[in-house]
């Protein structure tokens, strides 16, 4: 077994802290890198706060996590010590059923988060808020050398989250797309946008971040706390993307859709949804919704990435200071993704 340092909760209402444990050997498919860096997603508070269900601990969260490759089993035939790597939001998949043979496995019944589930052997997953870490060849990623690796972590979840949805519904030139709320996933939503050649349109609460939405390339900004602003925008956008993670006026923003319009919802509120069903029948619109994407199109959107010179905004912090920097997350206070470097650990 290989001895692991890591940041763990060990239930839902304490503080995370230092734990051991241990990870299982390299086996002949495997692929073992140590973590340079970890990104802090919002979903790693969900799961420890027992938000969405309950969780199994002790956890170690983290599913945005990029490494050196230090050991490697002797049938992998795509990595060898030394390479980038990456792993996302999970490590396994059944491999067979109808989704995994078409690129799907994000949608695969069977699928293994990389924390807070159980594998196939049994045992509780463990995630990157660690030191190193082993996964089979098939759901590691290649990272390229040009990027600033830090920056590349957070493409892992917010950065495929915003991508996979854009892609799957062709968005590009000619399109107007909005993306709702600026943040994590937001700013990825905008920058993945402009590339594709969409006129991209930020809908925020705060006017503060007007200037921020610019310099990431957004072509305008609303203000929806502006009832004048929003209704001037009725019926303006082909799509409509929505990354907020908290109870929001669904109505409001169906509003905003042109006739066939599509509202893609990527954010995770922990609470239902409500819509009026004629926020969709008044136009032929749709409400669909897209998580994470497929370990081929996880690649591919770094490949496009490091053509494109495209990473996450980020803020690094020290491991002891998660706490704090779930604090500063909760309210909004950062810009856009906490980087973990693992070197504190």
């Amino acid at each position: 077994m290989i001895e692991t340092k890591a940041y763990a909760a060990q239930d839902g209402n304490t503080p995370l802290a230092p734990w051991t444990f241990n990870r299982r050997e390299v086996g002949p498919h495997d692929v073992r890198f140590d973590i340079l860096f970890c990104g802090v997603c919002h979903s790693d508070l969900h799961a420890i706060r027992n938000d969405w269900f309950d969780g199994i601990f002790p956890m170690v969260p983290g599913h945005e996590i990029v490494g050196r490759v230090v050991e490697v089993g002797e049938h992998v035939k795509k990595f060898k010590v030394g390479d980038l790597a990456g792993t996302g939001c999970f490590v396994d998949s059944d491999q067979t059923c109808d989704n995994c043979k078409n690129d799907l496995e994000q949608y695969c019944p069977h699928r293994v988060f990389t924390y807070n589930n159980l594998g196939f052997d049994g045992l509780p997953t463990y995630g990157g808020y660690s030191n190193t870490i082993v996964v089979r060849e098939e759901f590691v990623l290649h990272i390229s050398e040009k990027l600033n690796l830090a920056a590349v972590a957070p493409l892992l979840c917010a950065g495929i989250t915003t991508y996979s949805p854009l892609k799957h519904w062709k968005v590009g030139k000619g399109h107007k797309l909005a993306v709702i709320g600026l943040g994590g996933l937001g700013h990825m939503a905008v920058k993945f946008g402009v590339a594709f050649g969409a006129e991209v349109t930020v809908l925020s609460t705060s006017p503060n971040k007007e200037a921020d939405a610019r310099r990431l390339g957004a072509h305008y900004f609303l203000v929806t706390s502006d009832p004048k602003q929003v209704e001037e925008a009725k019926l303006s956008f082909d799509f409509t993307i929505d990354t907020i993670a908290a109870e929001h006026n669904y109505n409001m923003y169906m509003s905003m859709l042109k006739t066939d319009g599509v509202h893609i919802c990527v954010g995770l509120p922990d609470k239902p949804a409500t819509l009026s069903i004629f926020s969709l029948t008044g136009g032929r619109k749709s409400l669909v919704g897209s998580g994470m994407g497929g370990i081929k199109e996880t690649q591919e959107m770094l490949d496009y990435c490091a053509e494109h010179d495209i990473v996450a905004d980020i803020e690094m912090i020290d491991m002891k200071d998660i706490e704090i920097a779930y604090e500063r997350m909760q309210k909004g206070d950062v810009r856009y993704r906490f980087v973990i470097d693992m070197e504190t650990l």
